[in-house]
């Protein structure tokens, strides 16, 4: 059984999803630590004065360590066409009406931010991304770590999923050698694959092409077909399955 994982994120980037394709089990960290100027709540997508931030805003203390399950969105009192939700929405609407797909897709993600009036961040990420697991049929077994029982921290806390989980391959992030100990799952034979994610390049709006954007930039440029471009230039389960690429 192949096993990943990942923080919770906003408005993810086209390789979590590269990475999710590539395993049979998915493990949503949602209780591992918020991180300041990180991706949990924030994302870039692109308009015609080049990629902007869309950032979500969090009632976090300087300094504070607390669970991203934990985090709460900061409370705003004033008029709609204020809050950060009206302030996004009207960003993607705007810089990306004129793209092939965004109809069919904009309905949801006007729901996502008109519709709702959003508490915990948590929340908010893990509907979008089920959402974006289901329109590119990415079929996995989804568990929250949170109600998973899970033990340890870092590298231990990875092996202890894959023992409880019984799985035999373990997909990490760019930043896995940080962290993991190699020695560890080979004593439990278990192999193990950084992702090293090539981003693809394709048709944009805007002029030249920028990277590392939020997926949804691939999703109303093309659609269906947003997934197999996602995928394409990368290793595959099938690789996974055939033993190669192991560290």
């Amino acid at each position: 059984m192949i096993l990943s994982g990942h923080q919770p994120v906003y408005l993810p980037w086209p390789g979590l999803f590269h990475k999710v394709s590539l395993c049979d089990t998915f493990v949503y960290m949602d209780t591992v630590q918020y991180l300041t100027q990180d991706w949990n709540n924030r994302n870039k997508i692109k308009t015609a004065n080049g990629p902007i931030w869309l950032t979500v805003p969090v009632s976090v203390k300087k300094n504070q360590l607390i669970p991203l399950n934990e985090v709460k969105i900061a409370e705003q009192e004033y008029p709609l066409h204020k809050s950060w939700q009206y302030k996004h929405w009207k960003s993607i609407e705007l810089n990306y009406k004129k793209s092939p797909f965004f109809n069919q897709y904009s309905d949801f993600f006007y729901f996502i931010y008109n519709n709702n009036r959003w508490k915990y961040l948590n929340d908010l990420n893990e509907s979008i991304f089920k959402y974006l697991l289901d329109v590119f049929n990415l079929k996995v077994k989804f568990i929250k770590m949170s109600e998973g029982g899970f033990e340890g921290q870092k590298s231990d806390l990875i092996l202890n999923q894959c023992l409880k989980l019984g799985a035999n391959i373990i997909v990490l992030g760019a930043q896995g050698p940080n962290y993991i100990k190699k020695q560890d799952f080979h004593q439990h034979n278990i192999k193990i694959l950084f992702q090293n994610y090539n981003f693809p390049e394709y048709f944009q709006h805007f002029g030249l092409f920028e990277s590392h954007l939020s997926v949804i930039d691939l999703l109303f440029n093309y659609g269906p077909k947003a997934i197999d471009i996602i995928l394409s230039n990368n290793i595959t389960k099938k690789d996974l399955l055939e033993g190669k690429y192991f560290e």
